[in-house]
This record gives C-alpha cells, sequence and structure tokens, in this order.
C-alpha cells in the first residue's frame, strides 16, 4: 500500500524495535507505513549458511483483508527472526500493495534449515490475535461509554454501581473498578440514581459482564505481547485458543446485554414515534440480532472441537466485529433518547433547509414543548462531556442530506480504522481519568471498615470476651503493633513468610506483629516475670492472600497463662475459657479439635519420619482442613522427601478423631504403638488427666480428639487445639491455641512455661453478622434514650435540657428543627425511645411534652420535674 503523508511507519528487524498490537492493527487497515530495517537484512544473510528453498502457503479466502495483512505482517516479522530474512522484502512487497490478488504465494531464498519451522497458520493466529487484542481494548472502554449512556437515557437504577472492594479478595476486582469508571460519568446526573424503579438485567449485569471483559482483554494482551516477538513455537495455537476462548464467551454476553439495551431504549426512551418508526426500519437491516450472536457461537464452538484454530480465530474476529455494531446502535439509541429528536433531525436538513422527513419534522414541531424540557434535565458531567463531544464532532461534519447518511456518519464515528474514533476513545479515557480525584478512595487489600451496625455487634462481641477473660483472673496488657524483626523472626516455621516487614526508619529492622503470643513472651522475659495472667485484644498483621473471612489486617483476643502450675491445670482453663467464650456468644454449633504435640511427634517417630524433618511435616499435616490426603502425601513425598511407606503410614494415623475418652483408651489400650514411644506415652498420660478435667467441668462433649490436628507454628510443645464452626457459614478455624513452654526462655534466661489461646474474633463476627440477617434482626448502632426535639430555631433551649439528662447520666441527643415529622423521623430512624418536645406553648407554659413511642402514648410533665420522671421510667424499662 503507498505511503500516505503523516502516516505512522512501523520498522521491523532493527535493534530494540518490537511489533505491538496497536501497530499490527495500523499496518492490517493501512494506517501506517511498514518498514524493514536494512541491518537487518544484511545481519541475516551474511549469517545464513543454509542452502535457498521456496516456501509455499496459502492465506485462506474466508479471512477479511485486515486479517490477510495481519498474517502476513507476522509472517514477515517471525522472518526477520529467523535465519531467512533474504525473503522479507518479497512479503513486504506484498504488504505495500492495495488489494492482496493472491491467496497462494511462494517465498523465494528461505534458507532449508528453516522450512521445518515455518508454519503460516502460526503466523497467523498470531497476527489476529494481535488484531483482537487492540480492537478488545479500545471497545472494552467505548462499551462503558456508551452503556454508561444507555443508563442515563434509561432513567436506570445506579444501585448495581455501588460496588466497594470488600478487601479479602472475594470481591471482583473488575466489575468494582467498571462500576467506579461508572460513578465518574454518573457524577451529579439527575436521571441516573439508586431511587429509580428501572431496574432490567441488562443494567444490572454491567459491572460484573463488562469487568469480566476488561479482565479477559487484559490478559489475552499479555499474552499476545509475547508472542508477537517470538518465533515460530509449537503449541502457541492451543495456547492461544484457551485464552480467545474466554474472550469469546464474553463477547456473547457484551452483546447479549448491550441488544437488550438497544431494544429497551427504542421502546421506552425515543419519544418521537415517527423518527423512532424510521430508525427501526434501519435498525431492523443494519444492526445484528441475537441469532447472529448464537450462530458464530456454535460456529467458533464447532471449529474448535475440529482444532481448526484458525477458522477459530475468524469466527472470534466476526463476533467481535457483530458486537462492535450492536455497540455502535446502542451508542445512536442513547444518543438520540438524550438530545430529543429535534437536534437530530436538524442534522438531516441540506442547505436549503428542506427536511427527507417531513411527517417527522411536522411531528418535532408539534412536541416543541416536551424537546425544550427534556433539553433542561441534568446529565453526569462525564455522559454530559460525552454528548457534547458527539455534538461538536457533528456539527464540524458535511452538511447531511438525508437520515440514513447521518447514521452513517454517526457508525463512522464508532468504527476502530477511522480518525474519529481514536479522538472518541481519547475523550472517554480523558473522563475518566480527568475525574480521578472524584471517585471514592480505595481501601488497601485485606482490610475493612466497619460502620456503626456493625461497631455495635463487635463491641458487644467484646465486652463478652473481656467479662469471660476477667472472671478467670485475667490482666490486661497492651504490645506495641511492631516489632524488632529479630523478635519476630523463627518463632513461626514456614508462616515467617507472611511477615509484614516495615522500611528502614533509623537503624532498626522492624516488623508488624504476626500475632500477640511472641510480643507476650517478649514482654514477660524482659520483665523477668515468672507468672502471669494476661488478656490482650489487638490487631495483628499478615502478608497474606485476602479471602473470604481472611485479611491481612485483623483483631486476635488472647488469653494466655504463663508460670509454673499443677500439671494440665492451666491447660484446662484455657480450654474451659474457650469453650465458655463460644457458648456466650451464641454462634451456634461448634467443636474444639484437640491434639497433642508430643504425641504427634512421637506418632511421626513410629511411622520413621526423621526427627530433623518433624516440624516441615507438622506444617504438611497442617493443612488436611483445606487439602486431601492425597494431596498432602503427594507434597510430602514430592517436596519434603519422605518415602511413600512413611506417607501411608502417617495417613492411617492422622485419620483417627473421636470422643475423647474413648479413642484415648484405644491409644493406650496393650500392644499400642504409641506406648513403644516415651514422647507419646507421657503425652496420652497428660491428656487423660486433661480429659477428666474436661468431664468434670461438663464442656468436654465439645471436644473431638483429632490426630490430624498439628498447629503449623515451631513454638509449640504441648497441648494443641483448634476451634471450628459447624455451621452454614464457611469460615474455617475460629480459634485456635496450646502450649509453648519454650518461647520465652527464647528471649532470656528463665525457661517460663506459658500456655494459651487466641480467638479469631474476625471469623467470630462474620457468624454474629450473618446469624443477624438470617434472624432479619434491626442492629440498633446507638443506645440513645431520648431525643431532645426543639420546634424552633433557639439552640440554647436545646443545650438546656440535654445538658441537664446528661447530667443525670441519661442517654439523649438534641436536634433543633421546625418541622414535628423531621423530629419523629430522627426518632424512629435511630430507635430512640422517648421524646421530650418542646416549642413556644410549652415553654410559655414551663411544661414539656413527653412522648413514650414504643407505647404511643404522649404526656405534659412539667419542666421541673423531666428528669425524675425519664428516670423513673427508664428504670421500669431496664429492671427484670
Amino acid at each position: 500500500m503507498a505511503a500516505a503523508t503523516g502516516k505512522r511507519i512501523v520498522s521491523l528487524g532493527g535493534k530494540g524495535s518490537a511489533l505491538t498490537s496497536s501497530s499490527v492493527f495500523e499496518v492490517a487497515n493501512g494506517l501506517a507505513r511498514l518498514t524493514i530495517d536494512s541491518s537487518a537484512l544484511s545481519r541475516r544473510s551474511s549469517s545464513s549458511n543454509s542452502a535457498a528453498s521456496e516456501f509455499q502457503f496459502s492465506v485462506p479466502d474466508y479471512l477479511s483483508p485486515e486479517e490477510s495483512r495481519a498474517s502476513l505482517l507476522l509472517l514477515l516479522n517471525k522472518l526477520l527472526l529467523s535465519s531467512s530474512s533474504s525473503a522479507a522484502p518479497q512479503l513486504l512487497e506484498i504488504l505495500e500493495g492495495d488489494v492482496l490478488l493472491s491467496s497462494d504465494y511462494t517465498l523465494n531464498g528461505v534458507a532449508s534449515d528453516d522450512l521445518v519451522l515455518l508454519d503460516y497458520s502460526v503466523a497467523a493466529i498470531d497476527g489476529i490475535s494481535a488484531v483482537l487484542d487492540h480492537r478488545s481494548s479500545a471497545l472494552s472502554s467505548i462499551a462503558d461509554a456508551v452503556a454508561a449512556l444507555s443508563c442515563e437515557a434509561l432513567c436506570a437504577d445506579a444501585s448495581p454501581f455501588n460496588l466497594m472492594d470488600s478487601g479479602d479478595g472475594s470481591s471482583a476486582k473488575d466489575a468494582v473498578a467498571v462500576a467506579a469508571d461508572f460513578k465518574v460519568f454518573f457524577n451529579g446526573s439527575k436521571l441516573v440514581n439508586p431511587a429509580s424503579k428501572f431496574l432490567d438485567s441488562s443494567v444490572a449485569e454491567i459491572p460484573s459482564v463488562h469487568g469480566n471483559f476488561r479482565e479477559i482483554s487484559r490478559s489475552l494482551h499479555s499474552k499476545t505481547r509475547v508472542q508477537l516477538n517470538s518465533g515460530f513455537r509449537f503449541g502457541s495455537a492451543k495456547d492461544m485458543s484457551t485464552a480467545l476462548s474466554s474472550l469469546a464467551i464474553s463477547l456473547s454476553n457484551l452483546g447479549d446485554i448491550s441488544l437488550r439495551r438497544v431494544e429497551l431504549l427504542f421502546a421506552n426512551s425515543v419519544s418521537d414515534v415517527a423518527l423512532r418508526t424510521t430508525l427501526l426500519v434501519i435498525l431492523a437491516a443494519e444492526c445484528p440480532r441475537a441469532d447472529a450472536l448464537e450462530e458464530l457461537c456454535a460456529s467458533l464452538q464447532s471449529a474448535l472441537r475440529r482444532k481448526e484454530y484458525l477458522r477459530f480465530l475468524h469466527s472470534i474476529y466476526e463476533l467481535l466485529t457483530v458486537v462492535g455494531k450492536i455497540i455502535q446502535w446502542e451508542a445512536i439509541a442513547a444518543f438520540v433518547s438524550l438530545e430529543g429528536s429535534e437536534y437530530f433531525l436538524e442534522k438531516t436538513q441540506g442547505n436549503s433547509g428542506s427536511v427527507s422527513e417531513p411527517a417527522i419534522v411536522e411531528n418535532v414541531k408539534t412536541d416543541k414543548k416536551k424537546t425544550e424540557k427534556k433539553k433542561k434535565v441534568v446529565l453526569g458531567k462525564g455522559t454530559s462531556a460525552l454528548v457534547q463531544f458527539i455534538k461538536d464532532r457533528f456539527a464540524g461534519g458535511a452538511t447531511k442530506s438525508d437520515l440514513e447518511k447521518c447514521i452513517r456518519d454517526f457508525l463512522s464515528l464508532l468504527d476502530p480504522r477511522s480518525s474519529g474514533f481514536d479522538d472518541l476513545l481519547t475523550k472517554v479515557k480523558e473522563i475518566v481519568e480527568s475525574n480521578e480525584s472524584r471517585r471514592l478512595p480505595k481501601l488497601a487489600k485485606g482490610t475493612r471498615d466497619f460502620a456503626k451496625e456493625q461497631m455495635t455487634v463487635r463491641e458487644k462481641a467484646f465486652a463478652i470476651i473481656v467479662e469471660v477473660f476477667k472472671r478467670h483472673g485475667a490482666m490486661s496488657l497492651d504490645t506495641p503493633a511492631f516489632e524488632l524483626r529479630e523478635t519476630l523472626m523463627g518463632k513461626y516455621g514456614e508462616d515467617s513468610k507472611l511477615i509484614y516487614d516495615l522500611a528502614d526508619q533509623g537503624g532498626e529492622l522492624c516488623s508488624l506483629r504476626y500475632d500477640l503470643t511472641v510480643p507476650f513472651a517478649r514482654f514477660v522475659a524482659m520483665n523477668g516475670l515468672t507468672s502471669f495472667k494476661r488478656y490482650q485484644i489487638a490487631k495483628v498483621y499478615r502478608r497474606d492472600n485476602p479471602s473470604k473471612g481472611r485479611y491481612r489486617e485483623f483483631y486476635q483476643c488472647d488469653f494466655d497463662i504463663a508460670g509454673q502450675f499443677e500439671k494440665m491445670g492451666p491447660d484446662f482453663e484455657v480450654v474451659k475459657i474457650l469453650t465458655e467464650l463460644l457458648d456466650e456468644l451464641d454462634i451456634g454449633d461448634y467443636e474444639v479439635k484437640l491434639n497433642h504435640r508430643k504425641l504427634l511427634d512421637g506418632m511421626l517417630a513410629i511411622c520413621g519420619v526423621p526427627q530433623e524433618k518433624f516440624r516441615t511435616i507438622c506444617s504438611s499435616i497442617d493443612k488436611l482442613d483445606k487439602q486431601t490426603f492425597e494431596q498432602i502425601k503427594k507434597e510430602m513425598v514430592e517436596e519434603k522427601g519422605l518415602t511413600e511407606d512413611t506417607a501411608d503410614k502417617i495417613g492411617i494415623f492422622v485419620k483417627q478423631r473421636g470422643s475423647p475418652m474413648d479413642l484415648l483408651s484405644k491409644l493406650k489400650q496393650e500392644g499400642s504403638e504409641f506406648l513403644t514411644n516415651s514422647e507419646a506415652e507421657l503425652a496420652l498420660n497428660e491428656l487423660e488427666i486433661l480429659f477428666k478435667a474436661l468431664e468434670k467441668s461438663k464442656c468436654v462433649d465439645k471436644v473431638v480428639f483429632d490426630l490430624s490436628l498439628a498447629r503449623g507454628l515451631d513454638y509449640y510443645t504441648g497441648v494443641i487445639f483448634e476451634a471450628a464452626f459447624k455451621g452454614a457459614t464457611q469460615v474455617g478455624s475460629i480459634a485456635a491455641g496450646g502450649r509453648y513452654d519454650n518461647l520465652i526462655g527464647m528471649f532470656g534466661t528463665k525457661q517460663v512455661p506459658a500456655v494459651g489461646i487466641s480467638l479469631g474474633i474476625e471469623r467470630v463476627f462474620a457468624i454474629m453478622e450473618q446469624l443477624q440477617k438470617d434472624k432479619n434482626q434491626e442492629i440498633r448502632a446507638t443506645e440513645t434514650q431520648v431525643l431532645v426535639s426543639i420546634l424552633g430555631e433557639d439552640l440554647s433551649v436545646g443545650a438546656e435540657i440535654a445538658s441537664e439528662l446528661w447530667g443525670a447520666k441519661i442517654k439523649a441527643e438534641f436536634m433543633i428543627h421546625k418541622r414535628a415529622n423531621k423530629h419523629i423521623d430522627r426518632a424512629i430512624g435511630s430507635s430512640i425511645p422517648y421524646m421530650v418536645i418542646v416549642g413556644d406553648q410549652e415553654l410559655n407554659k414551663q411544661v414539656v411534652k413527653l412522648k413514650d413511642l414504643t407505647a404511643k402514648t404522649e404526656v405534659e410533665v412539667p419542666r421541673s420535674g423531666l428528669v425524675d420522671e425519664l428516670r423513673k421510667r427508664l428504670s421500669s424499662t431496664t429492671s427484670p
């Protein structure tokens, strides 16, 4: 193709030169000039010692010119990457032609050694993938903008766009990002709002469908970028087909909801009947229908089953083209709906002022008032800027002579090959990016905010937990949120990689605390304590991958007993405390799995595990609640060097679980292998003491003796336990702990034995919140007992009465407003049981009206007797 002035030059073969999807698209559509760096030809020809041969290939006739040129461009680039670059000028000559005159080609001067590698289909797949990559990326932004216009035109419910990143990895990141972009478009809109009653699936599904398309387009781009500048690679077709299969499904979903919005717009939002009728005729002739999407999806699936990868890509190319046309028609429908028929029809007038559709113009004149009223509607700042951009483009265009030509000009603006499309794409990105500061800020991954209702639940739970801890004589302790890195390292085994390291701020290497146990041990050792029963409720930090119920910042509630006491006494008490906590928090059914670290070590020794591998094998066993034994066995054998026989023996033991006393009796019976190991025998004797104490305290029925429980942390030395919720809400373990006799001694000269429990309060909160939702329980965020309602504007009256109530320790708020219903709404909305109402009449009579919102009664009370009357009423409602 002849080079035109102003075209970008794409150079191949030079040092540092690389193809991009955008450059492939431009060359394939004649928007860029292609050249070969002269150094590439001389370098390749001098390095080739192989005899020259011919390479024959055919371009399938079903490919479009754009696809054909893209495939030849990639073949050229791959030749330059091989030792056969002398054949490159022949391909360049073919590409420079205005029309591809043939489908069969022969390249001369190809190195014989390269013939085995050369494969036109590989180049074609990479070339068409690049076109799909470029067009998908552009379509993603345009589809968002057009859908935003449609939502405005449909006066849609904006609630589907109120998505927030949960911070635990359970929310779809791209869906949240799409919702945030739409909020930028809708900012300030009077049409789109959460109160709108119009909510169709084609609107509600925008965040998920558009977000999925955005994610898949980004994935395709990553794969394509690698393929474009690599040589001929076996298996690349299968590799690309995986990513492109997802693209096809996503495109189909995108087209489905766009087509649905087109139908809704013409049915509900284009008010001019004659214009709508004319547009529907053109729409029926030119806009693809749902059956076209279905046929293309069936075609590409059939090609993939037959492993016809090139035809498969061509079907996706056609699908992308069809979806693009649907979105173009959605843009027309949305624009006409928003701007009104009068503006659109003005564009069909010629220089003489004549109009091709007189009936439509007459209709516009008679409906002038409606049109003027519509133009006063306030669009969002983003959509308004987009509409104005489109109007400006039309204003600068040629004079329109008929409606069909006007539509063609509009469609041209949305054609990826037109210069106007690049301007439109730039405008859309400018709108989103220029409003970046207006976006709601995001939470860091693995963190979350707690609203007033959630805080009410949390404060109630904390109060219960503290009361239980204090009941057992514990004292409160607080430690810094970060410690010296040396304090934390080496205490958590394989989990040490999850410690958050802080940047060096002045000579000390510090890390955020991973748990509360190690800081407690450091405190005891540093202060020379020999006994201490303490509790601590504080946040800890772990550089983990967020997931459902798993966060990077979360609270732990710890209870620990350090010091020398009667055998198994502290162990019994912490397990008893755990059952009390879970019972009083009233979360439902749970079980406490319990084991002994020395029993576990004895078991591993019996199975033949070398002692130096005890801790790492324990870390593997600890994953049994999340993975099957076969997966754990593979890890132990292939990664940690155990024999299959040893792993199988471990498998037999770790499957044993049951009632504490029953399983204990089985393990202690004559002939048991555990009695041959001194560590295991000691552990069984300690467990017998513990289980008998738990039996007497009537909580042993909550305990399960489970030999698979390992607890991965290195510092455990004795009893270990873990609580699991057995209800519908899947949250994993909700509490854990155990004995750690050597940890404190790591920080000082004295060995102080200790045992403790840590409650995973975040997961407990998740259960409590779900239970309240299931029961439809209303959570009252405040404890306000009285609303002082001043019917007027005198703040001093409200200040006087409210201060009296505060002085009497009555929980009160005040409100100043002339309208009584505003006060009542406030009291009912906050579930405040009493109102003290004061207006001009009450001031003159030196009385107040006391309204009981629960009993729905109202009485006058002397101003001087208000506090006594409220105290009497409140005491009667709180007394048993």
